[in-house]
């Protein structure tokens, strides 16, 4: 009997784990993969600055008001930026049925650490540097919301994020 009941209650959790598993939010690119090299059509070395890459979303939560998507260097000197980050592109008020961003959208979405609109593609001054692209499913609209930098941005969906995914790509510049 005792077995029986042990057997059910991991049978049914088991199914929960399978469940929040195959609706867990991804970010995914066609550019790069999970901790790879950033090609440098993407960054600073591509001519004109470079694109964004296109981005994948899938596995949204059904009640999900909207999407916010972050990209941000989190190594850069401190000498040059006393917070050690640098925010390359803040897009909120993305529709939660979007399966993505596509690639050289940038220009006329969000904006980043210049205070600019758009998509700013890494230029790491001294090497490599990582790049963290964050999605958040949000339960609550900014729709016609501005902020200043990314820490705004977090603060206003903290305690309202439903699901969130990351990617990180690596960049160094090209030596000239």
């Amino acid at each position: 009997m005792t077995t029986h009941r042990w057997s059910t209650i991991a049978f049914v959790l088991g199914g929960l784990l399978m469940a929040q598993t195959a609706t867990a939010l991804d970010l995914s690119t066609p550019a790069f993969k999970q901790g790879d090299k950033i090609p440098s059509k993407y960054t600073c070395d591509a001519q004109g600055g470079g694109v964004n890459p296109a981005l994948n979303f899938a596995g949204v939560p059904a009640n999900a008001k909207q999407l916010v998507l972050t990209m941000h260097d989190p190594d850069v000197p401190k000498n040059l930026m006393p917070s050690g980050n640098f925010d390359h592109w803040m897009v909120w008020d993305i529709a939660p049925t979007s399966k993505g961003i596509a690639e050289g959208a940038g220009a006329s979405m969000g904006s980043n650490g210049t205070g600019k609109a758009g998509y700013i593609g890494p230029c790491p001054p001294d090497r490599e540097h990582r790049y963290f692209f964050r999605v958040y499913a949000v339960d609550i609209p900014l729709t016609g919301k501005t902020f200043k930098d990314r820490a705004a941005v977090e603060e206003a969906i903290k305690g309202h994020i439903l699901a969130q995914a990351e990617l990180m790509g690596r960049y160094e510049k090209i030596k000239k």
